[in-house]
């Protein structure tokens, strides 16, 4: 299926997901991936705001704070991507396109400083590809991190696909986090 054609449809679908479900699989997604070793033994951790019924991540973020990690949240500046710390998540106000984003007066930190990434994406598959709303932000941001182990997806079960037809600027991620499963791809 053509990568908009499957945009359309699992965003839809997303649409259709009933609060109290996404609620309980976005919770359990957050327990598994706060579970892992990964997430237990870094230090800095970048997340997302999550928007248009994406998975929620406000569970991992106070946990990362109250563990005394360092939490990033991206903010859009022009055609990129920046990670800014977050100390407070009170402080998020509407940035680009209505997501959450910290203040840019706070402290910028370089991706590749964040022990883990969690992505947000529209569609995945099996191979750790992963469409998102197709503006490629995230994909400028972390190419040079592909397959450092540090890039992680969290999506709904019902978002995973056998394949989505690559692009050479896409990036892969090194795990994807389900409400069913945890994938680690093999590329």
């Amino acid at each position: 299926m053509p990568k908009r054609a499957l945009r359309q449809s699992m965003l839809a679908l997303r649409r259709s997901l009933a609060p109290a479900e996404a609620r309980r699989a976005s919770e359990a997604i957050q327990r598994s991936f706060a579970d892992s070793d990964g997430f237990r033994k870094s230090r800095v951790v970048a997340l997302y705001a999550p928007i248009r019924g994406e998975v929620d991540t406000g569970d991992v973020l106070r946990l990362a704070l109250d563990q005394g990690k360092t939490v990033l949240l991206p903010v859009v500046c022009g055609d990129e991507l920046r990670f800014i710390e977050v100390t407070d998540p009170a402080g998020l106000r509407p940035g680009s396109y209505a997501i959450p984003e910290p203040c840019l007066t706070g402290t910028a930190v370089a991706p590749d400083r964040a022990d883990i990434i969690v992505v947000p994406g529209v569609a995945f598959d099996l191979a750790g590809r992963r469409i998102g709303y197709g503006k490629g932000f995230y994909d400028r941001a972390l190419h040079h991190l592909e397959g450092t182990g540090r890039l992680v997806g969290f999506c709904y079960d019902f978002q995973l696909v056998d394949e989505i037809r690559g692009e050479p600027h896409d990036v892969a991620l090194d795990l994807i986090v389900t409400e069913k499963r945890i994938i680690r791809p093999l590329g």
